[in-house]
């Protein structure tokens, strides 16, 4: 690998597309581009079908793992990160509310656990996360995300729950004057109330949320990479996640053209080339202005350590 390539400029580097069209490959080839220029490189896999493992040919976790010099694996488990997510506001919620109201605080909690969108914040808490540990130890972190429309919903988060939670910190504070007004708190919970952990939790998430926004839009500290192949729907559909994600503002620096046929593969191709060049030619006019860069379909699924050094080098390209 080529050891004098210049340095990535930004930290955070998203993977995404359409499912099946080699995002997981073509991110794991990056990260492990990345590692070999000498950068401390997290490569993070957030798609409930995990299969980081399988590209890398190294068995990872829950837990960050090293893989080779300079990377470092881990797998989101969304359900584990949601339990964790909903707990932690459980023991909030009971540490200032009247015993009697316990088991129905549990209950709620529950609910919460099983209802939608649990999974994808509790994800972005871990994303958060492990951005704030950027420079301690890691100097870039790659994100395999889930397939574009899971993916979509996840980036959003910070528009949206950011709003939601400067909604419910005034609620919060307006109940709890009106709490105080009426003389309903023991002694104990007032006491508690005054300084109010709740508050203080929302607080600190809005917080995070601001500051992960500010990551994501930041062409300097962030970017988005589109993984396709040169097919019909892959292309409409990259073309409007593009359009949702510059809605946004979360700057996209490329597209990763994956799978493409070379010339000299033969008679049993020759339709499919022909039909190729024409997608090929809707790439170049849709996304013309962003990096684009070709992968050829190789003779084999890109498994191991081995079989992604093969690649690493030109997907780094999408870096240049």
């Amino acid at each position: 690998m080529n050891g004098n390539a210049g340095k990535s400029r930004r930290p955070f580097t998203f993977f995404g597309g359409k499912g099946g069209t080699g995002k997981t490959t073509c991110a794991t080839a990056y990260a492990v581009w990345l590692a070999s220029i000498g950068r401390r490189t997290l490569l993070v896999s957030t798609d409930p079908a995990h299969s980081l493992s399988d590209a890398l040919g190294v068995p990872l976790s829950d837990k960050i793992l090293p893989v080779c010099d300079n990377l470092w694996g881990i797998e989101i488990d969304a359900a584990l990160e949601a339990k964790r997510y909903i707990g932690d506001i459980q023991d909030k919620m009971l540490s200032i509310v009247s015993p009697v109201i316990v088991d129905e605080i549990r209950r709620q909690m529950e609910i919460a656990y099983m209802s939608p969108g649990a999974e994808e914040a509790a994800i972005f808490d871990k994303f958060v996360e492990l951005m704030e540990d950027l420079g301690n130890p890691w100097d870039a972190i790659v994100f395999d995300t889930a397939p574009t429309g899971h993916t979509l919903r996840l980036l959003s988060l910070p528009e949206i729950l950011g709003t939601w939670i400067d909604n419910l910190i005034a609620k919060r504070r307006k109940s709890l004057e009106l709490f105080k007004m009426a003389g309903r708190f023991e002694k104990d919970l007032m006491k508690r109330a005054m300084e109010d952990p709740v508050i203080e939790s929302l607080t600190r998430r809005q917080k995070k949320f601001e500051k992960s926004r500010q990551y994501l839009t930041d062409s300097a500290s962030s970017t988005f990479i589109f993984v396709l192949n040169a097919e019909k729907m892959p292309i409409l559909e990259t073309a409007r996640a593009i359009e949702l994600l510059e809605k946004y503002k979360i700057p996209v620096g490329g597209v990763i053209v994956n799978r493409v046929i070379p010339p000299e593969a033969g008679e049993f191709f020759a339709e499919r080339l022909i039909a190729q060049e024409e997608y090929l030619r809707d790439i170049e006019r849709r996304f013309g202005s962003k990096k684009i860069v070709r992968l050829p379909l190789l003779r084999s699924d890109v498994q191991g350590m081995k079989q992604v050094n093969v690649i690493a080098d030109l997907i780094g390209e999408i870096d240049a």
